[in-house]
């Protein structure tokens, strides 16, 4: 039975949870302007507001969480491209950088880029930690500090080895590596019972993927929380030094018009979480304070090139796990603050996504897609932050009031964009490819590792001529213990307004130089029970201490939206059952 038909056996935990009561108001539907009161008010439902949510919720804080997306669940998630990155992404799915030089994926729903990541789940580095330490005066964010709230996480979200044998796709990385002497790893997965699709980009459509949507977002309504959709935040409203309320606009059922309807929250506390370019776009709005200028700068990316490989067999790239190999040999054998350096991974490939990233036109980009399932990809996310020379973009806004991303490619990452595309292309001529094509708009298919590497030695790398893309956006609220060097400090409070937070990926003071999902999970979740504490004066969630008991049942499980969705039969690498959440609950 095909996923995308069988919604009548896969129970959908929003639907179940609409119909438990939980307090949900789609802004398209309102007829008046609204107001609304809460403890604390979280922007953004992804991975850091999600997190949070969640927290305040668990200490007993009354909380709104306001999203600018749609609530969509897997009775919607039809494993449909054309469907998916319109309903799901921001910009559907095309949003650019100003100069229109780098494709950008972030999410754009109830649940934010977790509901359409591709669930790779990396620690935080413990080089990145160590930058931050000594360049940042984050003198807590240590690796033993961190531990216990990663870990925590990694049990709420089910995050743990996958043991299935990688997709064609992943494998060749993974042989082509070997030949060269070139290790890999397996990546982490944040997946319960996973099917095994492929599909993770257009939303999981057996509520597998552990996602914001089906674990934080569901526990947070369960305790009482109001989730305002179609709800885009226009400004915080500052009086004496606080934020006194936030504004927001009402969207349209489409989520491209305002409808003329305002929505205003009050609360004791704000915690702005709608991922890097809109949180800072929203605090530039808003006037917030920025007395050293740092508001929207060094916004990174992990600016990612591509290269196509052309095998005998088919690939198949759009089936199975989409990421589950990976090689950080190219970060490992150069110095954080050296050469850039490149996380090596394997992308998913849909007919869509493949076709609009892929350069030429006509006859030959015709010809290429007639081979698509022969057609493998490789990735290489490049390490910006820790060099003079990769120092970021810049967040500012547009004539409309929009946060636009402007980040210029220095010569020091165009060279380290060569020497990627030829370690991929080297990685896939020894994984016996028939010919390599670099994503460049003039290169050409290259039958030989020697013709590959003298020709990409000697392409232009060029804004525009260089395909560039990212999913991967941090920064632009810098954590830093000074606040001449950053935005906020290192339990997330905005430098200067009492009453702000900031607990999303824009409190990356660099890249993570990994998947950045689940350093923002650790990262929120300890920030967030800080903060819960400093609200009720009382202990908060927190990881249990080391050999203490499991958590009581009354905490939640890796599905708490409703019953375990129930293991395709025969699938492998199915899940035995949902993970109790390690937590020491408030008092």
């Amino acid at each position: 039975m095909n996923a995308a038909t069988s919604s009548n056996v896969i129970p959908d935990p929003i639907v179940a949870g609409l119909a438990r009561g939980w307090k949900v108001v789609d802004c398209a539907t309102l007829d008046l302007d609204r107001g609304f009161e809460a403890d604390v008010v979280v922007i953004g439902s992804g991975a850091g507001g999600g997190v949070t949510a969640e927290m305040l919720a668990l200490a007993g804080l009354t909380v709104i969480i306001m999203e600018e997306g749609a609530l969509k669940s897997s009775s919607d998630f039809k494993m449909r491209e054309a469907d998916a990155y319109p309903a799901l992404y921001q910009e559907a799915g095309a949003r650019k950088t100003r100069d229109k030089g780098i494709n950008i994926l972030q999410g754009r729903t109830v649940g934010g880029s977790t509901t359409v990541n591709w669930t790779s789940s990396f620690r935080t580095p413990p080089a990145t930690l160590g930058y931050w330490q000594r360049q940042f005066g984050l003198a807590d964010y240590t690796q033993e500090a961190l531990a216990p709230w990663f870990g925590m996480m990694e049990q709420r979200l089910h995050i743990a080895p996958w043991d299935v044998p990688p997709n064609e796709n992943n494998d060749l990385l993974r042989r082509g590596a070997a030949r060269l002497g070139i290790p890999t790893a397996a990546i982490r997965r944040n997946v319960n019972g996973c099917w095994n699709l492929g599909y993770c980009g257009m939303g999981c459509p057996t509520n597998a993927k552990q996602s914001m949507l089906v674990t934080t977002i569901p526990s947070a309504l369960d305790r009482g929380a109001t989730l305002l959709t179609r709800a885009r935040a226009e400004r915080l409203v500052f009086k004496n030094g606080r934020v006194d309320h936030v504004v927001a606009t009402a969207l349209s059922a489409d989520g491209l018009a305002p409808t003329g309807r305002r929505v205003t929250v009050r609360a004791r506390h704000y915690v702005v979480a709608g991922g890097a370019i809109n949180t800072p776009g929203l605090l530039l709005r808003s006037g917030a304070p920025d007395p050293y200028g740092l508001l929207g700068k060094r916004t990174f990316l992990h600016p990612t090139i591509i290269s196509s490989g052309l095998f005998e067999q088919r690939v198949d790239g759009y089936a199975g796990a989409p990421q589950s190999i990976y090689s950080d040999h190219f970060l490992e054998t150069q110095a954080i603050d050296g050469a850039a350096g490149y996380k090596l991974e394997a992308p998913p490939l849909h007919p869509l996504l493949l076709s609009t990233t892929m350069a030429g036109f006509g006859e030959e980009h015709a010809a290429m897609m007639r081979q698509f399932t022969h057609v493998q990809g490789l990735l290489a996310l490049l390490r910006d932050g820790f060099h003079g020379e990769a120092q970021g973009g810049s967040v500012a806004l547009d004539s409309r009031g929009a946060p636009v991303l402007d980040y210029r490619i220095t010569p020091f990452l165009w060279d380290g964009m060569r020497r990627g595309l030829l370690s991929m292309a080297e990685i896939q001529f020894a994984a016996g490819a028939r010919s390599v094509l670099p994503v460049h708009e003039l290169a050409q298919s290259y039958t030989s590792w020697t013709r590959a590497r003298q020709a990409i030695n000697a392409l232009p790398f060029k804004n525009l001529l260089m395909r560039v893309v990212s999913a991967h956006v941090m920064g632009g609220c810098g954590m830093a213990a000074d606040p001449r060097r950053g935005v906020v400090d290192g339990d997330g409070r905005y430098h200067g307004v009492a009453n702000l937070s900031v607990h999303d990926g824009s409190l990356f003071p660099t890249s993570i130089g990994a998947n950045p999902q689940l350093s923002i999970y650790g990262i929120t979740a300890r920030l967030a029970s800080g903060l819960a504490e400093r609200l009720t004066g009382k202990a908060a969630p927190r990881p249990a201490p080391a050999g203490s008991p499991a958590a009581p049942a009354a905490l939640p499980t890796a599905e708490p939206a409703g019953a375990p969705v129930a293991a395709h039969a025969g699938t492998p690498g199915a899940a035995a059952g949902p993970a109790r959440f390690p937590l020491t609950r408030a008092a």
